[in-house]
């Protein structure tokens, strides 16, 4: 960490949360502008939290990936599909964790919440925050790398609204607000390991989904509704 305060001089805060603060910083050798992340170690603590452990690892794991400088919505794609190629899901997908250089090249940031995917891995259902967290994460069924592609289709919604697609106050807000506008999934899509009953919604048919995303394009919409569907959501295989 004083190596990394040497090399680079904060320019000015950007952000913070739970475990550090991140900075808009320039390397002193290459006058690059980067994003620098001074985690916060409890006196009690010995060494580094695991959180941090975990996320220096998955970028160092990532840090050869060299994507095309194209739009803004297809690098995210083209990073995602990087990071679901090589089992890894974010699990925090939002606006403030994606950065954009000057030159207009996306850069996905924060990694405290990322985790290897193993299909026989139990994993917490208390992740993404909550305006982009998919139903099934609502719902605390089981879920996948499907829960990031939710999430990336909420931002491309938000792209063009210029405010959040599902804004709830709670879980169940939240799951309320979203079925509002894709429908109540049938007996037969609700998941069947989760404790919230059906019978908690009312019944709801599917909006237009170009209601809620006015200026929206033929094309972006036919992809807005496959990163959004409850069933049959964008494949990470597709993203490419």
């Amino acid at each position: 960490a004083q190596e990394s305060m040497v090399q680079y001089e904060p320019v000015a805060e950007i952000g913070g949360g739970a475990h550090g603060t991140v900075y808009k910083a320039r390397d002193k050798d290459s006058g690059q502008f980067v994003a620098l992340k001074s985690v916060r170690v409890q006196t009690n603590q010995d060494g580094l939290p695991l959180s941090t452990v975990r996320e220096v690892a998955l970028l160092r794991r990532l840090e050869q990936f060299d994507h095309p400088n194209i739009e803004l919505m297809q690098q995210l794609l083209c990073g995602l599909a990087f990071l679901h190629t090589n089992r890894v899901l974010h699990r925090d997908l939002k606006p403030e964790n994606i950065l954009v250089t000057s030159r207009g090249q996306v850069k996905l940031a924060d990694f405290g919440l990322a985790r290897i995917y193993s299909c026989h891995m139990a994993l917490t259902p208390v992740v993404v925050t909550l305006w982009y967290r998919s139903p099934e994460v609502l719902l605390q069924a089981s879920y996948a790398t499907p829960v990031d592609i939710w999430s990336t289709g909420c931002i491309f919604a938000e792209m063009f609204r210029r405010k959040p697609l599902f804004c709830g106050d709670s879980e169940v807000d939240q799951l309320a607000k979203i079925f509002a506008v894709i429908g109540l999934p049938s007996e037969e899509e609700w998941p069947s390991d989760v404790t919230l009953s059906r019978q908690n919604f009312s019944p709801q048919k599917p909006q237009s989904i170009t209601d809620c995303v006015p200026e929206i394009s033929e094309m972006g919409t036919k992809l807005l509704l496959r990163l959004t569907a409850l069933v049959g959501r964008l494949a990470s295989r597709e993203l490419q």
